[in-house]
């Protein structure tokens, strides 16, 4: 057998021969996840089943595949928005079909001594409409007692029915969990779901903790100080904690942020090599030999990061001037049937956020945050504001654009500025909860703008993508 360091190397460098070409963002429907499915019907080395049908009636399966005694249950997309581990699946899938390299040693003892029972969407009405709930507006994942979800009924009973020693739990999370109260992104985040309130450890969840113990520290090489724990603390009504509790050993894996990934590929590829190195140490049983010290002193996920955090800016108003700090998020808003989005900001936080951190950040000492000029134009349509040079614009100190448009909504435009329909002009500088669009001056020269919570730096060449925003 290849040396376990060695083994995640060379997985780690040859991830792209595995990699679902098809899957390359995550908003897909369950269109093209059925077209992966079916393209394995017929192959001898799969059982496909239909075990149920969502509450809109579209089609939920699993993938069978190995032949050994320990049955693995791996489950994702039971949040229609969190599809990073969907696509790791597929890759994982393809892994194990693969023959003829350096890896059929670590294959064939996954196939000889595992079963797989893969669900790859569990919430296909929820990926439809890319959202976290069900057609029902029902979290799955909060409907383990009651039972209202036919998506629920399907995945209690695979666990009853199948009875699987091993389950993997595989959702996305807020992409701006920290590492305890650390700047690190918690990129990846693990769990051996507590099965009472007491989170006591018996033989079921001694072994999820034991497995999670590989997983970090094969992850440690590659994200170092980026993995973290998820709370703990019991939830009755999750389908974690009740799986641990009816006797399948329950690991939860939720994929965070990683700066620079806004398509989680990176972190999808973390998950693909997770999720092979938990299945080895399952079917050579070496995660038995590891002990519950190193799971405890993963640093518990917490919330100390914004995407964009501006310290030290001076705000001037009604002739008083103070110091504030701007925690700024940037939410997706879904479009084109939710295949795409855009970012809309806003100011999460103000005032003292010295504890905090930014994925971005900004020192706006010296320099005074002021509210933007608007220009006022007659327009038949958004297409016109094409006629001006944003740039110029914005070293004028303009971020809004006020037109007579009609707005359905809000959207977004390519332009750096702020686009406002049927909105009027704001009064003053944005402050807590608003949009981020503001200029930041020097001696009453405008240096930076920031629109939509983006920042542009006058000083330089445009860049050649902008994040604006209309309303």
């Amino acid at each position: 057998m290849v040396q376990n360091s060695a083994l995640h190397d060379s997985l780690y460098n040859s991830y792209i021969l595995f990699q679902e070409k098809t899957l390359f963002n995550r908003r897909f429907k369950q269109e093209l996840v059925n077209t992966l499915i079916d393209k394995r019907i017929g192959n001898p080395a799969y059982e496909v089943v239909k075990v149920g049908e969502s509450f809109e009636g579209r089609p939920i399966h699993y993938l069978k595949t190995g032949t050994g005694p320990r049955k693995i249950l791996l489950w994702t997309q039971m949040h229609g928005d969190e599809a990073t581990a969907t696509m790791a699946c597929f890759d994982i899938l393809n892994f194990l079909e693969a023959e003829n390299d350096e890896f059929d040693e670590v294959r064939k003892l996954i196939l000889a001594e595992t079963t797989l029972y893969f669900v790859p969407m569990l919430n296909p009405d929820g990926a439809e409409r890319f959202q976290r709930r069900n057609a029902q507006n029902i979290d799955i994942n909060r409907d383990a007692l009651q039972l209202q979800a036919p998506e629920s009924r399907i995945l209690k009973e695979l666990q009853q029915t199948l009875q699987p020693e091993f389950g993997f739990n595989l959702h996305d999370k807020n992409p701006r969990y920290s590492v305890g109260n650390t700047s690190k992104l918690a990129t990846i985040s693990f769990l051996a779901t507590a099965y009472d309130q007491e989170r006591n450890v018996n033989a079921v969840r001694e072994k999820a903790i034991q497995v999670i113990v590989g997983m970090n520290r094969m992850l440690q090489n590659y994200i170092p100080d980026a993995v973290g724990r998820w709370n703990e603390d019991h939830e009755p009504r999750a389908f974690g904690d009740n799986i641990q509790k009816w006797g399948t050993t329950l690991i939860l894996i939720e994929s965070g942020g990683y700066v620079g990934d806004p398509e989680k590929q990176y972190i999808r590829k973390l998950n693909f090599m997770s999720i092979i190195t938990a299945l080895q140490s399952i079917a050579d049983n070496s995660y038995a030999q590891e002990g519950r010290e190193d799971y405890y002193k993963l640093p518990e996920n917490s919330r100390y990061i914004f995407d964009f955090l501006i310290r030290n800016a001076t705000v001037t108003e009604d002739g008083k001037s103070y110091q504030t700090d701007l925690g700024i998020d940037r939410a997706e808003v879904n479009y084109d049937n939710a295949t795409k989005f855009f970012y809309k900001s806003k100011i999460e936080d103000y005032g003292d956020l010295s504890i905090y951190f930014g994925s971005e950040e900004f020192d706006a000492t010296g320099y005074t945050l002021e509210k933007g000029k608007a220009l006022s134009v007659s327009y038949s349509e958004i297409s016109q504001l094409d006629k001006f040079d944003p740039w110029e614009l914005l070293k004028e100190g303009y971020t809004y654009i006020k037109t007579d448009l009609t707005s359905e909504g809000i959207f977004f435009t390519n332009l750096p500025l702020h686009i406002l329909m049927d909105k009027s002009a704001p009064t003053s500088a944005p402050t807590f909860e608003d949009i981020p669009t503001f200029i930041l001056t020097k001696n009453g020269v405008v240096k930076f703008a920031v629109v939509n919570g983006f920042l542009y730096d006058l000083s330089g060449n445009p860049p050649t993508f902008y994040n604006g925003i209309a309303e």
